[in-house]
């Protein structure tokens, strides 16, 4: 295909459509004090604000991802932004507890089917490994910069007009969105559902991911241990394992097992899936710590983290693909792990009377990393992907990572809160309690981070020594990192 400007302009929309799902997944959890009040949420009920839209939208990644290779993914990515923005106007309406969950519940559903496919159509688009490369690095500063920007744009909405609005900003993006990528975006028609139409496998894989997700988000309230987190555990781990057998033997699988020939391809989903595990933690936690111990309100918790948000985002567009095509993927991924470690290392020494300038913003410059990471995760996970299932990579690419995002958060969060008692049962104050809990999940971030790098260094390869990645056709073009 031949370099043309509409090619950018597809890029742009699929980059803001992608922000756009990804600030939602933010932008509601500074909003959520002056939701519960208004509509008079129990505090057990606010939390589905939020666990809502996460079940849906992880546990349907792949079957998205898989449906844009058979029935178009032009369709699938216009149908979840119309799904997407609907829910966002119906989330912005609500008026009870129920009507603003099943909202949520329709907003994930649709963030899934939209994000599930912009990667493989964004690998269809840009088939020169340059230029995908850079494409890949535009497209990566969107996600980077979106979850910081919805902080801030979250708290500047609630304070300055109210909570509804945090949903009712969608609707002009939405429709702009849906009306450009219609005249931008290339038809395509999909293999059919006689490619890949394994109901029994859908249903398996779906029903796994959504109770596995479950299960994850309701850790904290019932523990590790507890009958309900090990049985519903138990169950989601059984229904994969389900699913995995059925794709071995189905003549027409959902999920054809041949995407995990290739060495970057598992290991670039394996370092994602720790790596986003201490990242969006250290996003959650930093700001619980901002707040309950520093005292920093929820707009100067947002501002106090802009710098990441550039830091990343600069990095994310302005260096990446630089290096990128100059050093590697695998390169550039593992100098990113290692600012990042670096990060998580600083975080273990934060006092309970923090100076910004000095305990803080070196960690939100060092964040940067994550401006490394990203695009050589996504260059490496979509590594190999043939044009009958780019898709499908971009599904199970986009799966991992809100699986990572996931335990991440109920991992730290949950060993956080288990050392903050126990220091309080010691007789520590409560702003040193809590500092200490954040501190030995900042140190267990760091462990994760260090896990990635040794799956980085120990499983990934360079392109020219990745067989799965030599051995597509050139029709079926792979990422070269």
């Amino acid at each position: 295909m031949s370099p043309t400007p509409s090619r950018w302009f597809a890029l742009i929309v699929l980059s803001a459509a992608s922000l756009m799902t990804i600030l939602d997944g933010s932008i509601v959890t500074v909003a959520m004090p002056a939701i519960q009040q208004d509509l008079g949420f129990t505090a057990a009920e606010l939390s589905w604000t939020v666990n809502a839209y996460l079940i849906p939208f992880g546990g349907l990644l792949l079957l998205a991802g898989r449906l844009g290779d058979l029935i178009g993914r032009k369709a699938v990515f216009l149908a979840g932004n119309v799904v997407f923005t609907a829910a966002s106007l119906l989330a912005g309406a609500a008026t009870t507890p129920g009507l603003l969950i099943a909202a949520r519940f329709l907003q994930g559903v649709g963030s899934a089917m939209a994000s599930a496919v912009v990667l493989g159509i964004l690998v269809t688009l840009f088939t020169e490994p340059r230029e995908r490369v850079k494409a890949i690095g535009v497209f990566s500063f969107t996600g980077a910069a979106g979850a910081s920007i919805g902080q801030v744009l979250g708290g500047v909405l609630t304070d300055a007009l109210s909570w509804h609005w945090i949903f009712f900003i969608n609707l002009p993006i939405g429709l702009a969105t849906v009306a450009l990528a219609v005249r931008v975006l290339p038809a395509d028609r999909g293999a059919g559902l006689a490619a890949g139409a394994d109901a029994l496998g859908a249903a398996l894989v779906t029903g796994g991911l959504m109770l596995g997700i479950y299960t994850v988000v309701k850790i904290e309230e019932y523990g590790w241990l507890a009958g309900h987190t090990l049985g519903l555990g138990a169950v989601s781990l059984a229904l994969l394992a389900g699913f995995f057998v059925r794709q071995a033997k189905a003549a027409a699988p959902l999920m054809p097992l041949r995407v995990f020939r290739s060495r970057n391809v598992s290991g670039a989903n394996l370092a994602q899936m720790l790596s986003l595990s201490a990242m969006f933690a250290f996003q959650i936690l930093v700001a619980l710590y901002m707040q309950k111990v520093l005292g920093y309100t929820a707009l100067e918790t947002g501002l106090a983290m802009l710098p990441a948000a550039v830091a990343i985002g600069g990095i994310s567009l302005f260096v990446s693909a630089r290096l990128n095509n100059r050093f590697g993927a695998r390169a550039v991924l593992v100098a990113g792990l290692i600012l990042l470690l670096a990060a998580m290392g600083w975080l273990t020494r934060v006092p309970v009377q923090a100076s910004y300038v000095q305990d803080l913003l070196p960690v939100m410059l060092l964040i940067a990393g994550g401006g490394l990471v990203l695009p050589a995760l996504a260059t490496l996970g979509m590594s190999a992907a043939r044009a009958d299932d780019a898709g499908l990579a971009s599904g199970l690419f986009n799966t991992t990572q809100q699986i990572g995002m996931a335990l991440g958060v109920a991992v730290l969060s949950t060993m956080a809160a288990s050392r903050t008692g126990e220091l309080l049962a010691g007789g520590a104050t409560q702003a040193a309690a809590l500092t200490g809990g954040y501190r030995l999940a900042f140190g267990i971030a760091a462990g994760l981070l260090l896990a990635a790098l040794v799956v980085a260094l120990a499983v990934l390869r360079s392109a020219e020594r990745d067989p799965a990645a030599r051995q597509a056709a050139p029709s079926e073009p792979a990422v070269l990192g």
